[in-house]
């Protein structure tokens, strides 16, 4: 029934989808590596009763749109991350350095501004986030909301000052919201509450649509159940390299498009990908082995121009390998799935029966 509601929930939006530019920032060393200690950082804190809000690095971040916030509009370069469920941007009033680089919020020139009173803060596993909650209008692809958002006075970390972000709009559940802030999709009065994302290697192609999923041009492979709403959880069976396949029973994969790569605890990765070597001046990538990841009864198989990411330092740029192991805390059974999935992968994350399916280009 929820393959059948996603098929006509599709259909019935082909109309009204309104394209969304991504622009793009090409991936750097300096964030590859920093990823695995962020991912560690997050890992310990999901784990934590107490926290609010799972940890989460935007160094190797390559996809950005722009959202405006207020009467009349500002525009700001954020983050669409559905492995999180905030909104947060730069404030007039930032005293950290990095604002004076970045665009920022000014409420005051704003109609449509109303103080909280608020606190807000997030850490990250490289810095955080201090400011106070504000209301206003915030919107993106023709669709706005009247919300509650992180306006951020104080930043500390070096994440921010390589990315040329000026926030994040997080597109995950409520239920990791920091302040309980109900998030922006689940705030607009859309009644196709989707959205979907192509992404590609060449930033021109790249873009989301919202409401909706254009079909056109693009096959269905299959459309999953979202099995825990925090990040969009899918059921994760196996993964199959070269070695054979890796039970992964227990698992599930989060659907980031906050994240380039696909990260998963070392004893899972390890044996899936040993005996792969990417050379690091990109020689013999297409003679290296596919590897398939089961989502429920569907494998999605990525090929090595798939899963090899190409990343510049000093005007230099590498290949290597886009599937990191790490070792993360026991009962953290998650496999971060990111951007590195989802180019070959065209994603319809669904709210409506809270699914998320798979396209691959005609």
């Amino acid at each position: 029934m929820k393959f059948t509601a996603a098929i006509v929930a599709t259909l019935a939006s082909l109309t009204a989808a309104e394209r969304v530019k991504v622009h793009h920032q090409p991936l750097t060393m300096a964030g590859l590596i920093a990823q695995k200690s962020f991912m560690q950082a997050r890992a310990n804190l999901f784990l934590n009763e107490n926290a609010e809000v799972p940890v989460k690095d935007y160094t190797n971040t390559q996809y950005f749109i722009t959202v405006d916030v207020g009467t009349p509009a500002q525009q700001f370069a954020v983050v669409p991350d559905t492995g999180s469920s905030n909104l947060w941007i730069y404030s007039s009033n930032c005293k950290s350095v990095i604002c004076r680089t970045h665009d920022t919020y000014d409420a005051k020139a704003s109609s449509t501004y109303s103080s909280s009173g608020d606190a807000f803060d997030i850490e990250y596993g490289s810095g955080g986030v201090h400011g106070y909650v504000s209301h206003d209008v915030a919107g993106f692809g023709g669709v706005s909301a009247q919300m509650g958002f992180g306006e951020v006075q104080n930043v500390s970390g070096a994440t921010f000052y390589v990315s040329q972000m000026d926030g994040i709009i997080g597109l995950g559940y409520d239920t990791i919201s920091v302040n309980n802030l109900p998030t922006w999709l689940m705030s607009t009065d859309l009644e196709d509450k989707s959205f979907g994302f192509y992404l590609h290697n060449n930033p021109e192609q790249s873009y989301m649509t919202i409401p909706g999923f254009e079909t056109e041009g693009y096959t269905l492979v299959n459309t999953h159940n979202v099995i825990e709403q925090t990040y969009w959880n899918l059921n994760l069976v196996s993964m199959t390299g070269p070695n054979g396949t890796v039970d992964t029973t227990g698992y599930k994969a989060a659907i980031d498009s906050g994240t380039s790569l696909i990260i998963g605890s070392s004893n899972l990765i390890n044996p899936l990908i040993e005996g792969i070597v990417v050379d690091q001046m990109c020689a013999g990538i297409d003679s290296l082995p596919d590897i398939t990841f089961r989502f429920d009864e569907t494998d999605y198989v990525l090929k090595a121009a798939d899963y090899v990411v190409q990343v510049t330092e000093f005007g230099t740029t590498q290949c290597l390998m886009g599937i990191m192991a790490m070792d993360l805390p026991e009962g953290f059974n998650y496999f971060i799935v990111g951007d590195v999935f989802m180019r070959p992968y065209a994603t319809h994350f669904n709210r409506n029966d809270n699914t998320v399916s798979f396209y691959t280009r005609n």
